[in-house]
């Protein structure tokens, strides 16, 4: 082997070694960016599973019941049904500083207002909150197919995303559809919006 063809090969074998030093250092980045996003997230879902009832019954709030309960009627057969979960609802979105009517084009698009629902990548209940948040919070014995459970981490992921987004809903409900940078997700949810869930 001649001495040109040694630097040679021993110039290859230093580029590949730091070219693989170069891309762990990127994943562990990664890693720790998603770490610290979780992290984040965590701290909020626990605040949200500590605050108390903040429901309000106000006349508009009561208007707001009877139009939404005429608009659910299809999904959800028994008034007293469909007037319970309007209430938690309305009572979770405005707890995480969401529109209603929001929380309701994405239940309709989750899980078609199904409380058992679960998807195909084992999301659950109304909003598919993914069950691993439960033990990252320190609540695994909880139920996702508690409506209340399922409603107050569900409305406080969404919140997060849209916060962490700078109020841009469509990358954040695209965040919450695990779906970052498409638009079927997003589109679905505002075509509902304006179909059926916003106030004439």
């Amino acid at each position: 082997m001649t001495v040109n063809n040694l630097k040679t090969k021993v110039l290859l074998i230093l580029s590949i070694s730091l070219l693989g030093m170069t891309c762990s250092f990127a994943n562990e980045s990664n890693l720790l960016a998603q770490q610290s996003t979780n992290n984040e997230l965590r701290s909020l879902l626990q605040q949200a599973i500590k605050d108390s009832d903040s429901f309000e019954d106000r006349y508009d709030a009561e208007v707001w019941l009877i139009d939404m309960s005429n608009r659910l009627k299809n999904k959800i057969k028994q008034p007293d049904k469909r007037l319970k979960l309007l209430r938690q609802i309305h009572r979770e979105a405005k707890r995480a500083e969401l529109h209603p009517e929001l929380v309701l084009a994405v239940i309709d698009v989750e899980s078609n207002f199904d409380r058992f629902a679960i998807s195909r990548a084992g999301a659950q209940g109304l909003m598919q909150v993914m069950p691993f948040w439960l033990k990252e919070i320190g609540k695994p014995r909880d139920s996702l197919f508690n409506v209340r459970t399922n409603l107050r981490m569900g409305c406080t992921i969404l919140k997060y995303y849209l916060n962490k987004e700078k109020g841009d809903l469509t990358r954040a409900l695209a965040r919450y559809n695990g779906s970052l940078g498409k638009f079927k997700y997003p589109n679905k949810v505002f075509k509902l919006l304006n179909k059926r869930w916003y106030k004439q």
